[in-house]
């Protein structure tokens, strides 16, 4: 029970690795927010949370907005008087439009990086307050090795995630909030099979060192690590959970 006590929002929460993320912090004794756009399938994440004994309330957020960031936070306030984690997992990514950073339509470019970037800062300007009331906490954003691969406007949106990581850890160190991030490789999540379809298999094959798709739990471990007391040296890092797929000297 590493997280007893603790409050923590996860966003993007509504399936795929953020409902893992938000269902693992809950066993582990967290109160969670599952903050999503999606109400249905968010509500049903947090009902299943309360149904296996953990805590959790669903908050409708827009990770793009301001204004709903800052009411997400009232709402985990007043539910469970502050905040002590955030993890950034909301973005675009099982219905994101294939283009080039040359072609691709301004607005539609716009609102990806809205969501897909800058989420994660107007999601930590909104909590972090709230975190360093409570004396610090952790930060785990959510990149991708699409970072250091050839990927358009998605790999760059997680490039501009790993800057975010590593100024964040700079800017808020001395509040006692530490900031890091995980970078996941190909991961079986309905929104990777309805992007790549068959194409999984040929990364698998030919760019894996190990020769199997992610599973979300395979990223559930390195969120909680980073968010415990026993990562307390770390900051500023990105952890990449990939099968072997990129390697950095």
């Amino acid at each position: 029970m590493r997280f007893k006590d603790k409050v923590a929002v996860v966003t993007g929460a509504a399936q795929g690795i953020g409902e893992a993320y938000a269902k693992a912090l809950a066993a582990e004794g967290a109160a969670v927010v599952v903050a999503d756009l999606n109400a249905d399938a968010g509500q049903q994440v947090a009902q299943q949370i309360e149904s296996d004994g953990g805590r959790a309330i669903f908050v409708s957020t827009d990770v793009s907005s301001h204004e709903s960031a800052a009411a997400m936070v009232e709402a985990a306030v007043a539910a469970y008087g502050g905040i002590d984690l955030l993890v950034n997992n909301a973005a675009i990514y099982g219905d994101m439009a294939f283009d080039l950073l040359i072609s691709v339509d301004w607005d539609y470019y716009k609102k990806f990086m809205s969501v897909n970037m800058d989420g994660a800062l107007v999601m930590t300007r909104a909590v972090y307050p709230e975190i360093a009331k409570r004396g610090g906490g952790a930060i785990v954003n959510q990149s991708s090795t699409a970072a250091y691969l050839y990927s358009g406007f998605y790999g760059l949106a997680k490039v501009g995630v790993n800057g975010l990581t590593q100024q964040l850890a700079h800017e808020l160190g001395g509040q006692k909030i530490r900031v890091n991030a995980i970078a996941p490789g190909p991961t079986d999540t309905q929104a990777t099979r309805t992007q790549a379809g068959d194409a999984a298999k040929d990364i698998v094959r030919n760019s894996l060192a190990l020769k199997r798709m992610g599973s979300v739990d395979d990223m559930v471990g390195a969120c909680l690590y980073l968010l415990s007391d026993d990562a307390s040296w770390v900051t500023g890092q990105i952890l990449a959970v990939d099968g072997g797929q990129t390697f950095r000297l």
